[in-house]
């Protein structure tokens, strides 16, 4: 069966919040810096000591809570389908005041969120393609995205799709004593350079 995108609005936040977003961690990258930060970073994968799972919908806010805390009025939602099944989901915050990682620029988007249900992980479900040309048809020059050094296959995964590490932020997460001792990873694909679809 093909696998479809339809754009939705904050409405079917329901829906798209029915999407599991769980991660079996099995490795980390392991940030070394190189003469106390003045050299660099460097960044190793390792196993974790003892695998764990982590749902993202388990720390902060879960997706119906996004239009309380955000006008997500100029925001994208997209909902992947096979027939009447849904198996993936991603959001895009653009055009919003409040939201810091906008840096208030006008020419950057942020993949606010990238979901694919487990049984559908590695089918090439065009998600992050979809985001990425919905932003660049808004004038965007940058899509940014945020993930955690726990989160080894997304890394992998905005690498390939062009994406370029941009931010290391060891103590990101200070504040929230769940995941105090992630480290941010801050990514950024250049929408200039990536193929329309």
């Amino acid at each position: 069966m093909t696998v479809q995108i339809i754009e939705s609005g904050p409405e079917r936040l329901p829906d798209y919040a029915s999407i599991p977003i769980k991660l079996e961690v099995k490795h980390r990258l392991q940030v070394e810096l190189v003469d106390g930060g003045l050299g660099g970073m460097l960044l190793h994968q390792v196993p974790v000591e003892k695998p764990y799972v982590k749902d993202y919908d388990s720390y902060g806010e879960i997706p119906t809570d996004w239009p309380k805390q955000f006008d997500v009025s100029n925001w994208g939602f997209f909902l992947a389908t096979e027939g009447k099944r849904l198996v993936g989901g991603a959001a895009v915050a653009f055009g919003s005041s409040g939201v810091t990682m906008l840096d208030e620029r006008r020419d950057l988007s942020v993949l606010w969120d990238l979901r694919v249900d487990p049984a559908s992980r590695g089918a090439g479900i065009p998600l992050f393609r979809y985001a990425a040309e919905w932003s660049r048809k808004r004038g965007c020059r940058q899509m940014k995205v945020e993930t955690q050094n726990i989160n080894v296959p997304a890394c992998h995964f905005y690498h390939r799709m062009g994406c370029q590490l941009g931010e290391i932020q060891r103590f990101g997460y200070a504040a929230v004593p769940a995941i105090t001792e992630e480290v941010m990873l801050v990514w950024f694909l250049d929408l200039n350079l990536v193929p329309k679809i």
